[in-house]
Parts: C-alpha cells; sequence; structure tokens
C-alpha cells in the first residue's frame, strides 16, 4: 500500500463527514426552514388575532361604560342606542361596499 492510498484512506471520513453535513445543510435549507417560519407565521397570527379580539371587548365595554356614565347621566339604554346605531351603521357602509364574486360558468 502506497503513500498516495493510504493518504486517501485517511481523508475518506473527512470526505463522508463533509458529504453528510451537505445533505444535513440541504435537508435544513429545503424543508425545516420553510416549516419553521410557517409555524412562526400561523403562532404571532394567532397570538395577535387573539389580542385584537381582547382589544375590542375592551374597547366596547370601556366606550359603552364612557357612554352611560359620562355623557347620558346612567341611562344605559340610550348607550346602547348609540353604539348599536353607530356599529350599524358601520356594518352598512361596508356592506355597500361589498363586491360580487363571478357566478360558475354553467354547462349548456
Amino acid at each position: 500500500m502506497g503513500a498516495a492510498a493510504a493518504e486517501a484512506a485517511a481523508e475518506l471520513p473527512r470526505r463522508a463527514a463533509d458529504a453528510v453535513q451537505l445533505v444535513v445543510d440541504t435537508i435544513h435549507d429545503k424543508a425545516v426552514r420553510p416549516a419553521i417560519l410557517a409555524s412562526r407565521a400561523v403562532v404571532f397570527g394567532l397570538v395577535a388575532a387573539a389580542l385584537a379580539v381582547v382589544l375590542v371587548v375592551v374597547g366596547s365595554v370601556a366606550l359603552l361604560r364612557l357612554l352611560d356614565v359620562y355623557v347620558f347621566g346612567h341611562r344605559v339604554w340610550l348607550s346602547y342606542v348609540v353604539l348599536g346605531g353607530a356599529l350599524t351603521l358601520g356594518g352598512l357602509a361596508v356592506w355597500t361596499r361589498r363586491t360580487a364574486r363571478p357566478s360558475p360558468a354553467q354547462p349548456r
């Protein structure tokens, strides 16, 4: 066995380790990293949606209490009418700006 064969045999484990590292890095870049990014987006989206729901509920309660105590002098029904009317008008405004979905083509 010559010096070149001994050197090639000594280099074989390093080359095998480099090949394994290349495969692991490729799998990480192509599959694992996009999955991690997608799962982070889902989690942060759910947290943001939950926070938005809490803020809307707390804001509605605060506005109702503000109207009831400071504006209408403990006439809670009037606060409900004003807040309900404002939300109804907002809903109607959004409803009028909707777009119609295209109807599916019907076979003849």
